[in-house]
């Protein structure tokens, strides 16, 4: 007994074995953004002891998504000898606030940088907070860069760059909780946090910032099933919306496998200017479209599809268009969500005129469809919709290669 009690050590009321020789974590690898089996994996590779590792999971997740801790320091329930082993194989999270900017209404955006992979530079995205009477909603980007160059579209002049993973999808949430200070601190309890109607300034998600969600279907999802975990970040999956440009193969499993509210940029009725809008429409043209939205599971008036429509001055603006539009879309439950063009530098197009917005809308609200007009956010920032980029470039073959070579 004598010689097993040298081999503990004591904090608090917690035992804890000295850790063995940690194994290092693979490239990338954070606390934030991973599952309680791979957390699990990375208390193992630490040397936490097997009997504590399901309890040592519990408080990583408590601390990662409901106190939104940002260092090992403050888990103090977390024996001393354990934080210091997981402290010395893996990172919390990767994400560094570049720069944050304040719109006069109030928007935020937020310029984040995240680190390089393998041959790789180190990659910037932007995140947007946007608050509102009663809900506060967070702007996420699911790619460095877009495929699609929909020529409306900011984001589309900028090259792909990667997909981002899913802790660093997720950690765009938990950076901007700790930023609006939404996380519940010490003592207090996580419904006193003070905010919009749910209680926290942060009560909606959507996938609309940079990239394309359904092109990195695999990290958003495993991403949104940490966001929507009851018993962290704890975000009702139907405050969870995807916005996808039609990427008509994956739409169901959407519905099936994440269940969150699916939003369609849509902003043509006519195959010809779709597919100069968003040239993925000639791989998936509309009539393919609407037959997958037709199809969504878990459509039904409570969980509606959201048609989002860019008011493009005498491109898609005419009362003709908007009776095309209510006949497109009818049989489904839906609204419209019509968009002011937000311009930005070099731009090929300008806002419908204010008084063509109101008698589009007023055509597809008589058809029975809510149409609002989205209300600009963020213009002065550059944050609105649509506007969103990173100077972010790819790293060409030959240049992965030469770093390795120096490597």
């Amino acid at each position: 007994m004598a010689n097993l009690s040298l081999l503990k050590r004591r904090t608090g009321d917690t035992a804890v074995t000295p850790a063995v020789t940690a194994m290092p974590a693979p490239e990338g690898a954070q606390l934030i953004g991973a599952t309680r089996d791979e957390l699990a994996a990375h208390c193992a590779a630490a040397g936490i002891p097997s009997h504590q590792i399901k309890m040592r999971v519990a408080q990583l997740w408590h601390w990662l998504y409901v106190r939104g801790a940002s260092s090992f320091d403050e888990m103090t329930n977390i024996a001393a000898p354990a934080r210091t082993a997981l402290s010395g194989t893996l990172p919390i999270g990767s994400a560094e606030m570049v720069e944050e900017q304040i719109s006069t209404d109030g928007t935020r955006k937020w310029l984040i940088r995240l680190p390089a992979r393998g041959a790789g530079r180190p990659v910037e995205v932007e995140t947007v907070y946007i608050p509102e009477e009663n809900r506060g909603t967070l702007c996420v980007s699911s790619q460095v860069g877009c495929t699609l160059a929909c020529t409306f579209c900011h984001t589309g002049t900028q090259r792909m760059v990667r997909n981002l993973t899913a802790g660093e999808i997720v950690e765009q949430v938990v950076f901007a909780r700790r930023r609006l200070g939404d996380f519940a601190k010490p003592g207090e309890a996580e419904g006193d946090v003070a905010g919009p109607a749910t209680g926290r300034m942060i009560s909606n998600v959507v996938l609309m910032g940079m990239g394309e969600p359904l092109y990195n279907y695999d990290n958003v999802k495993a991403a949104m099933a940490i966001v929507s975990d009851g018993e962290g970040l704890s975000l009702s999956r139907r405050r969870i919306t995807l916005s996808t440009s039609g990427v008509v193969p994956t739409i169901h499993r959407v519905g099936a496998e994440m269940n969150v509210l699916l939003a369609i940029s849509l902003h043509a009725v006519r195959d010809e200017t779709r597919d100069e809008l968003v040239p993925l429409n000639k791989k998936y043209p509309i009539a393919q479209l609407m037959d997958a939205c037709r199809n969504y599971p878990g459509l039904s008036n409570a969980r509606r599809i959201t048609f989002e429509y860019v008011m493009l001055k005498g491109i898609n603006d005419s009362p003709a268009e908007a009776r095309e539009l209510v006949a497109l879309i009818r049989g489904i439950p839906a609204k419209i969500n019509l968009i002011p063009f937000n311009p930005w530098p070099g731009s090929p197009y300008e806002c419908s005129d204010w008084d063509t917005i109101e008698e589009f809308a007023d055509i597809v609200n008589r058809a029975g469809y809510a149409s609002p007009v989205r209300t600009p956010r963020g213009q002065d920032i550059f944050a609105a919709c649509g506007q969103l980029r990173s100077a972010s470039q790819k790293v060409s073959a030959r240049e992965q290669r030469a770093a390795l070579a120096a490597e």
